[in-house]
């Protein structure tokens, strides 16, 4: 069976959620004695598809320069579709969502869906170009893979796929690297002062705000911890309002960038990983505070449940004083945290990319 990734996604990240799904699917599948599987990117600006094994992909990385998005682009897609037809492909895999069908004559198409995001919460994004090519890409589709139950769900209500020809198949998780504590063991944020943990994009439906508010509205969270933010850029003018209206001070509220070295500190050090997050397709997040010994407090919505399962303290996202008792009563509790943290080791370990790979593998092989 022989199997071509397109090269939409790398042209459009750098590094990011979707690209290093991709890659780690292909590598995945190379394992697997009868594929032939190639990443078929031409021109490219991606890091994970850099670090990638040489024999898996036909691709160069070319600067990024605005002014020649476009060309390149273009030029990327007109060689892709040359190098399709050489490769002969039985399987087109998509990696993102296009008007544009990059598959030869013959060749099965399978797409993968990460989330109805864009659908679910239009007010938050501008424009509806995205959902549009989506719909194209999935209608043209063969089979479509959904990352959740949830995002399956979503995806034949709010499209009307027929159900036969949707799978779940749940992503895989990277092992961040194991900090060795013990030989030096520092604070990365700079304070000895316990803290909870927050990870990624702030805006929308994410929901840090409320995280905020709740944490703002509890004397035992704000007098005894402090929230530390990985990621998603440094805070916005609105969000350092906000955090004077609540009267927390600088050093209660921090942000920190960084490498996986220093994320993966973080998830040790925390007292707890907090996702309000409103909707989420799958959130691998979870799955990595899991796996290092971190609680983990969320929302009771969308994919977080099915990725959790019963290793997690829930709360409703639109609740704050559910937000807050669910974090106080974790953190209230050695022995809850402890029956968290031996929970989370048993649950991430149903989630592996060798999984994502084979469940994949088994689509492919009924559709040629």
């Amino acid at each position: 069976m022989r199997v071509a990734f397109d090269q939409q996604v790398f042209l459009l990240q750098e590094y990011g959620g979707i690209s290093r799904y991709v890659c780690s699917l292909a590598s995945g599948l190379a394992k697997i004695p009868d594929v032939d599987v190639s990443i078929l990117a031409p021109l490219h600006h991606n890091g994970h598809l850099e670090a990638l094994r040489g024999d898996l992909t036909w691709s160069w990385r070319v600067p990024r320069f605005p002014r020649t998005a476009r060309f390149v682009c273009s030029a990327s897609a007109w060689l892709a579709r040359q190098a399709m037809m050489r490769f002969r492909p039985d399987i087109v895999h998509e990696t993102y969502y296009s008007a544009d069908a990059f598959a030869p004559r013959g060749a099965r198409r399978v797409i993968t869906v990460y989330d109805m995001i864009y659908e679910r919460f239009p007010s938050e994004f501008s424009g509806g170009q995205l959902t549009d090519a989506k719909k194209i890409a999935v209608s043209r589709a063969d089979h479509v893979v959904c990352i959740s139950e949830n995002t399956r769900r979503d995806l034949i209500d709010i499209l009307g796929i027929a159900a036969d020809r949707v799978s779940v198949v749940y992503l895989g998780y990277d092992t961040l690297p194991f900090p060795n504590l013990a030989s030096g063991g520092l604070r990365v944020h700079g304070d000895t002062s316990p803290f909870l943990l927050y990870v990624g994009s702030r805006g929308g439906y994410k929901n840090f705000r409320s995280l905020l508010r709740a944490f703002a509205n509890s004397p035992f969270l704000r007098n005894n911890f402090t929230v530390v933010c990985f990621g998603g850029g440094e805070f916005v003018t609105e969000e350092l309002s906000l955090i004077r209206e609540l009267n927390l001070a600088d050093t209660q509220v921090r942000h920190l960038a960084g490498g996986d070295d220093v994320l993966a500190r973080l998830y040790q050090q925390a007292a707890a990983f907090v996702c309000p997050s409103r909707y989420e397709g799958f959130g691998i997040p979870l799955l990595e505070a899991m796996s290092l010994g971190c609680p983990v407090i969320c929302s009771d919505t969308s994919s977080i449940p099915e990725v959790v399962g019963d290793a997690g303290e829930y709360f409703d996202p639109g609740d704050l004083e559910s937000m807050r008792e669910a974090i106080e009563s974790v953190l209230e509790s050695k022995t809850r945290r402890d029956e968290l943290v031996t929970k989370g080791h048993a649950r991430c370990a149903l989630f592996s990319w060798t999984r994502c790979a084979e469940e994949t593998h088994t689509i492919y092989r009924s559709l040629v």
